[in-house]
């Protein structure tokens, strides 16, 4: 853990909090841990929001839920002519 901390330039207890997941760690934080680990092809994936669960189903939450109104009925008698 020592090592990884050095080589990531970080504290280790910076490094127990990424890897907690903790929200508060700055994103250049993780990449530069990511870059250490040799999984810097995964750098898009920390933005992706398609891989946000949590994301995903917060902003699902806040879209309007869609007003269905009542279909007049029709009363029989052709207005198109």
């Amino acid at each position: 853990m020592a090592l990884m901390a050095e080589r990531a330039f970080i504290s280790r207890n910076t490094l127990a909090r990424v890897e907690k997941g903790d929200a508060g760690v700055s994103m250049g934080i993780y990449a530069s841990v990511l870059f250490v680990l040799g999984m810097s092809d995964r750098l898009g994936d920390l933005a992706d929001a398609a891989s946000d669960q949590i994301g995903l189903s917060l902003e699902e939450e806040r879209l309007p839920r869609r007003i269905r109104t009542a279909q007049l009925k029709s009363s029989g008698t052709d207005h198109g002519t």
